[in-house]
């Protein structure tokens, strides 16, 4: 029986884009189950009602999806089995012509991505925050033509409803991409399948706050190892104002394990506490 993906929904969003992608380069394709948020993707995993979860944790343009960081701050459960860097294509689709929008849906991201697209070609449309780019092409392909919707959304939201293309790659930014996690419960990895050789690894860690020069101490220690960071993040530790999580990410080069081992274990010696969510492979779309 094929394992488990959970995502979030519904069919139509970016997420699902980016699970039938990474099914089709998997040699073990996945069967996907849809999720209304998030969080309940996360939970999903972590309870053992799916196998895996693909889930977003960063846009190029609007940083860090704060739900998944928070909840791998708090989780024991979970490690990183894979990185999918997804480009992403907003399309302008709908059943009138280009001329007759009157409205335009979308999520909030899209919309503010597709910003000076939106001012400049349509300056007096009005424009309607819904809960995802796959509810926004729903809306329009329920509604008749002449009601002048459309929704920005991806190419397969469009077609599952009906809708036909009038503007392709609306976003302002054509490097918009998000990062995606493909997660899994510690120590699950079915046997039989090996690792591949990993490109970044996610260490999480809280810094004592009030100590000066913490963060500064933490740095150094990956500095004199020569060990590489690709991105730090932050989130408050919700425990005291000023009290703060970060995120490490590492870049794995091939015969500097171990160096990256006594970086890993120097930190968490300076860390209030310390967990690794393992080293994995980064795949381009």
């Amino acid at each position: 029986m094929a394992e488990t993906m959970g995502i979030l929904g519904p069919a139509g969003t970016h997420s699902e884009a980016a699970a039938l992608y990474l099914n089709r380069r998997l040699k073990e394709p996945r069967r996907l189950v849809i999720y209304s948020d998030i969080y309940d993707v996360l939970q999903a995993v972590t309870e053992h009602e799916v196998d895996e979860a693909l889930v977003p944790v960063e846009n190029s343009l609007e940083g860090a999806i704060n739900i998944t960081l928070d909840v791998l701050a708090c989780s024991t459960m979970l490690s990183v089995e894979r990185e999918l860097i997804w480009p992403v294509h907003n399309l302008l689709m709908a059943k009138c012509q280009p001329a007759e929008v009157r409205r335009i849906y979308s999520h909030s991201q899209p919309i503010s991505q597709c910003r000076v697209f939106l001012e400049t070609q349509y300056p007096d449309v009005e424009i309607v925050k819904v809960a995802s780019t796959a509810r926004a092409a729903e809306i329009v392909g329920d509604l008749p033509a002449a009601d002048g919707a459309a929704a920005i959304c991806t190419a397969r939201g469009g077609e599952l409803n009906g809708l036909k293309l009038l503007a392709a790659d609306v976003q302002d930014n054509m490097a918009n991409s998000t990062r995606f996690y493909q997660l899994r419960p510690r120590q699950t990895l079915p046997p039989g399948r090996s690792p591949e050789q990993p490109d970044r690894e996610l260490i999480i860690c809280q810094i004592a706050g009030q100590k000066a020069g913490a963060l500064c101490e933490v740095l150094m220690e990956f500095a004199r190892r020569n060990v590489n960071l690709t991105r730090i993040e932050s989130r408050p530790a919700r425990t005291e104002l000023g009290e703060y999580i970060f995120f490490f990410d590492l870049e794995c080069e091939p015969g500097r394990e171990q160096i990256r081992e006594d970086a890993i274990a120097a930190v968490a010696q300076r860390c209030i506490w310390l967990k690794n969510l393992g080293a994995f492979p980064v795949w381009q779309a």
